[in-house]
């Protein structure tokens, strides 16, 4: 069966008749994120190097700058970071289709202001285990989700 046949109201594979689009996914989307963090660090010690060590005393600065671009370029780009990617997972819009860039942009700055504080971080991971699209709290109020990559 394929991602089409699966959609729900929503646009999204129904959690109960179509599973294995949500099997596994906060774990790989926990592996991702450890990806896309060392990349993000490579990336913005390279800026480092290309900036004359500037970057590296604005190094928070300089980290979320880099950050934002590459998880916006990548979503925009084919839904997925390149953690993600790695991992098969893909996020999708409440119709079920990939990310365009408002979409990713509007998605990366509800995931940073999720992660500014510590209790809507945890709340974002313990709606990941609760929810039956295994969605953060970014996804549930865009109405987005993270799926198993469909073949």
């Amino acid at each position: 069966m394929t991602f089409l046949d699966a959609r729900s109201a929503t646009g999204l594979p129904d959690p109960h008749h179509q599973p294995e689009f949500y099997d596994g996914i906060v774990v790989k989307r926990g592996l991702a994120w450890v990806v896309d963090v060392l990349l993000i660090t490579f990336a913005t010690f390279l800026l480092g190097i290309v900036t004359l060590s500037l970057a590296w005393f604005l190094w928070p600065i300089a980290s979320l700058a880099v950050g934002a671009l590459y998880r916006v370029t990548t979503l925009a780009n084919r839904s997925a970071t390149w953690g993600m990617r790695l991992m098969g997972v893909e996020l999708r819009d409440h119709h079920g289709r990939r990310f365009d860039g408002p979409t990713a942009l509007l998605h990366v700055i509800g995931y940073y202001a999720s992660i500014s504080f510590l209790l809507p971080a945890l709340g974002s991971v313990a709606a990941m285990l609760v929810t039956d699209r295994r969605q953060g709290l970014t996804d549930l109020v865009m109405g987005t989700a993270a799926i198993n990559r469909p073949s």
